[in-house]
């Protein structure tokens, strides 16, 4: 190409990227409303939790405090729960889950255990002084019926505004997507548990 073509190929590019930049900050300019949001993660893929706690660190560099309650991974000794453990000043972390459903075999015991880690979710949520409040695997004991999804949704609703709450685990109650303000899907397109392999350190856990 020779150096003409090159000045006209750039100058349109350049006139195209202007036009974009345009369009962008009209748009940005209509968004004015400052709230915390319903966060939820759903889905077969990996990652759900994975980032909530990415959001969690992010949230620790800006200098916010977070809430965090587990509600299956109680047994596990995880890197993220090593990492939040290190900033007590900004992160209280309630690891209140026994495992899944197929682990404890006792129904009546994993309802108290979810019912113990809403009560400490709901004090996070209507005690003030959080910023962001993760309720990891929540829908886990939504979706056996363990809590009710309209309490759940009545708290949500009278969450102080300003708190951001993001919940993860698959099958989320529809009620849940429909009152949340962002909901990700996680979608597995490969994952190596098929393979054989086992859960793995610094990946699952």
């Amino acid at each position: 190409m020779s150096e003409p073509e090159q000045d006209d190929v750039n100058r349109r590019a350049n006139e195209k990227a202007r036009k974009r930049k345009q369009a962008r900050d009209k748009m940005l300019a209509t968004k004015t409303i400052e709230k915390g949001l319903v966060i939820v993660h759903i889905g077969k893929g990996k990652g759900k939790s994975t980032a909530a706690f990415g959001l969690a660190a992010r949230a620790i560099g800006n200098g916010m405090k977070i809430g965090i309650v587990q509600y299956v991974k109680g047994k596990w000794e995880t890197g993220e729960r090593g990492v939040m453990e290190k900033f007590p000043d900004q992160v209280t972390i309630r690891t209140m889950g026994e495992g899944f459903t197929w682990e404890t075999q006792d129904r009546a015991r994993d309802i108290a255990a979810a019912r113990a880690a809403w009560e400490a979710s709901k004090e996070m949520i209507e005690g003030g002084g959080y910023d962001m409040v993760i309720l990891d695997e929540l829908n886990i004991v939504l979706r056996y019926d363990y809590l009710a999804i309209d309490e759940v949704l009545a708290v949500l609703a009278a969450k102080p505004r300003d708190l951001h709450v993001v919940i993860t685990g698959r099958n989320a109650k529809p009620e849940l997507i429909e009152a949340a303000d962002l909901v990700t899907e996680m979608t597995m397109v490969k994952h190596p548990f098929r393979s054989g392999v086992k859960a793995q350190k610094g990946i699952e856990f």
